[in-house]
């Protein structure tokens, strides 16, 4: 038992939120996808609504950045990541896109000074009300130009000093969650040169069961070669944007969303095949501290076992301004997306996005009016050494565009740090992390711009 678990183990590298993707096309049960002789879609590199230019700004040496201040306090046993809060009924659906309309833009901007530069942290702590006002109002802050955040030392004094209190991911053990610097609560984003010709969609960095609050992403390396920008889009715009009828509709059949595939041979007896689902729902699934059902071909394809969340509510108010937003990850996971842009992982981590009565993935037509309304309001950031952006994660999604060469985007995740309730009492434990060491260290065997060829 503990053998087959074992091996089970090293098939499921569960990536809910940066779930990379080269969608595999499989027999679906929908008329939109069931033909299994016609060609696979070709992919396109998605748009976005505003694409800023470079300005080719310096920054430090990889020995340089990734200096940490050893004089500071381990910050490894930092708070697990909170629950998700959760406050989506007797939602009015076109009141709520006509509240959410009049919101500012997302994100705002912030460029420093020759004088804000030279205050170094003491910039963010003479100016933390009106950062944290700016982000609550906005959804996400644009910090350009600020030489404090171009090394591991200087994030950290940037955060603390606004007063934010660091977590850890909610996919920690997914095995795409790797340390950049543990000491100092930073997790390295999704650099990995195996990855790097996977777009990554919008998304909150959330599950049905847990949510960080805001996060900070920082650039210390841009890619060498090109692309790699960072995306970002309001939640309250899109919920605008979208068709009324279709967000409705999912309002009111809700979604789920699987997150990972193991195939079985669909020629196995029902006795082994029930047997291999009890080993991963018992020894595998709760390893990923998510809520998930295993069902065997929810997409349709013959012997595919799929973990899957538990239904959600797509809309969702905000836990503080009560402001309904589009609040999922549909346009990261869903299958009929992933397969028409570049994306480049495994199979066993491809993801798709149900109607969650009836157990159908989401129809072609409503993925690709989620897509319009989504990319319409993507900013495609163009971050260099010492920029950061401050995200609420219960109002802006993010994503990351494909890139060449080497990069290096880190990013930290914070909990609620005026609320010990919605916080939790919860620490991490650190001896849980061999999960997470175990499936980084398998990724890392991938080739660089590794692909799929299972399209």
């Amino acid at each position: 038992m503990k053998i087959a678990a074992a091996a089970v183990l090293t098939l499921l590298p569960v990536v809910a939120c940066f779930a990379p993707s080269q969608q595999v096309r499989s027999t679906q049960r929908t008329a939109s996808l069931s033909s299994t002789i016609e060609a696979p879609p070709e992919r396109v590199a998605p748009d976005a609504g505003y694409v800023p230019e470079w300005e080719d700004r310096p920054g430090l040496t990889p020995e340089e950045f990734m200096e940490s201040d050893l004089s500071k306090p381990d910050l490894s046993g930092m708070w697990e990541c909170p629950l998700t809060r959760w406050d989506y009924k007797g939602i009015d659906v076109k009141k709520a896109q006509e509240e959410a309309a009049k919101m500012p833009t997302c994100p705002y901007e912030i460029r420093a000074t020759n004088a804000d530069i030279a205050k170094g942290a003491d910039y963010f702590k003479e100016n933390k009300d009106m950062i944290r006002e700016k982000l609550l109002r906005h959804g996400a802050i644009w910090f350009r130009g600020f030489e404090l955040m171009q090394s591991v030392k200087g994030h950290r004094e940037m955060y603390e000093a606004l007063g934010f209190d660091p977590c850890l991911d909610p996919l920690h053990s997914s095995g795409l969650r790797k340390f950049s610097s543990e000491r100092d609560a930073l997790y390295e984003e999704v650099n990995k040169p195996s990855l790097r010709g996977h777009y990554i969609g919008l998304h909150c960095e959330s599950t049905t069961k847990r949510t960080a609050a805001y996060a900070a992403f920082v650039c210390f390396q841009r890619a060498t070669e090109g692309g790699g920008r960072f995306l970002v889009a309001d939640g309250a715009a899109i919920l605008a944007e979208l068709d009324t009828n279709l967000l409705q509709k999912l309002y009111d059949r809700q979604i789920r969303i699987s997150v990972s595939n193991l195939d079985i041979p669909p020629s196995l007896p029902g006795f082994v095949k029930e047997g291999i689902k009890n080993i991963v729902d018992v020894a595998v699934a709760p390893k990923f501290d998510m809520d998930l059902e295993m069902m065997y071909e929810a997409d349709g394809k013959p012997g595919r076992l799929q973990a899957v969340e538990t239904a959600e509510s797509p809309i969702n108010r905000h836990p503080v301004t009560g402001l309904p937003v589009w609040f999922n990850n549909a346009h990261n996971h869903a299958r009929k997306l992933r397969d028409r842009r570049p994306c480049g992982v495994p199979e066993v981590g491809m993801t798709e996005v149900f109607y969650a009565d009836t157990m159908e993935p989401l129809s072609l037509e409503d993925c690709l009016e989620i897509k319009r309304a989504s990319e319409k309001h993507i900013t495609a950031l163009s971050m260099e050494p010492g920029d950061v952006l401050l995200v609420d994660n219960y109002r802006a999604l993010h994503g990351r565009d494909v890139f060449q060469g080497d990069r290096y985007h880190a990013v930290s995740w914070f909990t609620w740090d005026d609320n010990e309730e919605w916080r939790g009492n919860e620490r991490r434990i650190v001896e849980k992390n061999a999960m997470n060491q175990a499936i980084n260290q398998m990724m890392d065997f991938l080739p660089k711009d590794f692909e799929s060829n299972q399209s």
